[in-house]
């Protein structure tokens, strides 16, 4: 059973909305990746310039801490981060178990639609483009969950907690729309 979920993917993909509903239904903590990054990463990304791989190590080490917080307490979590390529997985897992990665896959054209339509978020939808350059989908060594974003966000939690084997908390009221 995974003690921490990373749910990783492009950005628009849904990450933090399916996240959200996925800690909810489980009663898990939940943290979104962009709380880990620096100021002037935010700066950077907003200006409209990708993060390069030495831009990402400190925010990488950052959110493999608190994991690892998270499984030291005994305490579940669920983190969001784009986890884009494998060398980031690893960073993040660092071969310890009780670790699952969920990959949200979809295509650019679903996902540059979400992006067009969100607000408030200091990712532009130019950098879209250089978020599918670098895109590396989990191999199956990786033992990640690959779910499609096309359906509802309920649906996608529903799929996750299938395909992970885990049950909502009954102590949480579930929404049975």
């Amino acid at each position: 059973m995974p003690r921490v979920i990373i749910v990783m993917g492009v950005s628009g993909s849904g990450k933090s909305t399916v996240a959200g509903l996925l800690a909810e239904s489980l009663g898990w903590g939940f943290v979104d990746g962009d709380a880990f990054h620096t100021p002037e990463h935010v700066a950077k990304m907003r200006e409209g310039h990708a993060l390069d791989d030495a831009d990402r190590a400190p925010w990488l080490d950052a959110m493999a801490a608190w994991i690892g917080t998270c499984l030291a307490a005994g305490r579940p979590g669920i983190l969001v981060c784009s986890a884009l390529k494998r060398a980031y997985r690893d960073a993040l897992v660092r071969g310890r178990a009780g670790i699952r990665i969920v990959y949200l896959e979809g295509d650019r054209d679903l996902i540059a639609t979400r992006v067009a339509v969100r607000t408030g978020h200091f990712m532009p939808a130019a950098l879209l483009d250089s978020q599918f350059a670098i895109l590396e989908p989990p191999a199956p060594e990786e033992g990640a969950v690959a779910v499609p974003i096309a359906g509802s966000a309920e649906a996608i939690v529903a799929t996750i907690l299938r395909a992970l084997g885990l049950q909502p908390d009954a102590s949480i009221p579930q929404d049975t729309e």
